[in-house]
Order: structure tokens, then sequence, then C-alpha cells
């Protein structure tokens, strides 16, 4: 079932497609965060462990069809919530991950088209945690996402150059449309969890926006 946590700690997701910021504004958060007395873990997904990095490399570079990916990405999930997230926020701390489910949903959900009621049960499998004597059962989630929308030529410009691109960066625009459209469905079926951020600004606007959105949440003072 879903709940809060019995702890202090605070869960924020940054989500959007390669080259909307996300990377450039996640870090001074963290440091802004630890500037203020926090403890925070810095983490990525897919990825995060060891395990869940080395499906990161499989799901991001090799073929294979919507569903090993998904099946893939949420193994990686699993992992990472157990090893990582549940026992950082037991402990009080705040994670700050570059992307959690919503992104599958956006790419293999809606980029790729595989079946949104699947994934919301691999959703509720893999994301509700055995309760202990510190953590309730529950459907563990983000507190709050920063969803950095951007138009995908746009996303395209800035990367060019700057990286080799893996097969989701290479991708035609009309596959990060149906991208955006995925990342609207999941925001609108949570509005209280999401907060859109215009990221088709300069990079002192867009962290500007995420200043205002983190204040209005009391996440900073």
């Amino acid at each position: 079932m879903n709940g809060p946590l019995n702890v202090k700690g605070l869960f924020i997701s940054f989500e959007g497609i390669d080259g909307a910021g996300k990377s450039t504004h996640i870090a001074p958060l963290a440091q802004c965060l630890r500037a203020l007395g926090r403890s925070v873990v810095l983490t990525r997904e897919p990825g995060g462990t060891p395990i869940a990095e080395q499906l990161r490399q499989l799901v991001l570079n090799e073929a294979m069809d919507a569903m090993t990916e998904a099946l893939l990405v949420f193994a990686a999930r699993r992992n990472h919530l157990q090893q990582v997230i549940a026992p950082a926020l037991v402990r009080g701390e705040v994670v700050l991950c570059d992307r959690f489910s919503d992104a599958t949903f956006a790419y293999q959900g809606a980029g790729r088209g595989f079946d949104w009621d699947i994934l919301l049960t691999l959703e509720r499998w893999v994301q509700t945690m055995e309760p202990n004597e510190r953590l309730r059962e529950r459907l563990l989630a983000p507190d709050l996402t920063l969803w950095f929308d951007l138009p995908a030529e746009i996303a395209a410009q800035r990367l060019t150059g700057a990286r080799l691109p893996d097969k989701f960066e290479s991708q035609p625009a009309a596959f990060f449309e149906h991208v955006a459209a995925g990342y609207a469905r999941r925001m609108q079926a949570d509005p209280q969890r999401f907060v859109r951020i215009n990221a088709n600004q300069s990079a002192d606007c867009v962290w500007h926006d995420v200043g205002v959105a983190l204040r209005a949440r009391g996440v900073l003072p």
C-alpha cells in the first residue's frame, strides 16, 4: 500500500530526456542540501549498484524487445532499492536519483509501446518494500519528481558531439515526442508529486525554477 516512511528521509527524482539538463542541476542541488547539513545520496537509474550498472549497459546498448528492456530495468531497480535507496531513506538521508520508474513508463511504455498496465503491475511488485521495524510496507516512490521538459530537437542539438549516443539517444524525434507524452501521462496520474520544469531556457533560469519548486515544497529554505 502507499504511505509515508517512518523516517525523515526524502526521495527526489530528476526526469527528462538526455540533454534536458538533469545532470547539470542534480549535483548543485546535492551541494546545497549538504551545505544545509543533510546527508545526500546521489544516484541514477538504471544503475546505482554494481549489478544494476551491468544491467544498464545491456539496456542502453544491446538490441532487445520492449518487454526484455522493462524486465531488466525493473530488476535493476529492485536491486537499487534494496541496496541503496531504501536503506538511505531509513537512515533519514536525502536521495537524489537521476531517473526512476517514470522513465520506464515514458521510454518503454510510451516510447516503445509496451503495455502500460503490465508496467503498473511490475512497478507494484518491484517497488513494494517488505515491512521491518522502521519501514512500513508501501509502494516506494519519489516524494517529489522534477520533470525537465525539453523539445527533442533542442536536446539533440545540446548532445551533438558530446558523446557517442546510446540506442535511445539515437532514436528519431517522434520517439521522444512519445516519451514526453508518457511523462505527461504520469504527471497527470500523480500531479502532487510532479513539478514540470521548462528546460528550454538558460541554465540559470532553469536553476531558478528548480529553487522555486523546492522552496515551495519545503526542501530548501
